[in-house]
């Protein structure tokens, strides 16, 4: 594989499929908008999250959402080992 090319793993998802994790709540004290963007973490590749963002910020949700001990998006996941590419896309959509 060219070095320029990403490895695509799965089948491309939809809008509508990318929209399924705003619909996601806390069961504890995190903050809705956190959850979500934890849930999509989690569960999207990088450019679908990119995708998701865009959905997360229409429709109001906050970005800087925490949980129960204060922490939110970044903190919780800025250790993990694919993070990094996820945190820049915050900061970026946090102008």
């Amino acid at each position: 594989m060219r070095k320029d090319k990403k490895q695509v793993i799965g089948d491309e998802i939809g809008d509508e499929q990318i929209k399924l994790f705003l619909n996601f709540e806390p069961v504890d004290a995190t903050s809705p908008s956190l959850h979500k963007l934890i849930k999509a973490y989690r569960g999207l590749r990088v450019d679908d999250f990119e995708r998701f963002l865009a959905f997360f910020i229409k429709a109001g949700y906050d970005l800087d959402g925490k949980d129960e001990h204060g922490n939110d998006f970044i903190a919780l996941i800025h250790d993990q080992r694919n993070a990094e590419e996820y945190i820049e896309l915050i900061k970026k959509a946090r102008g």
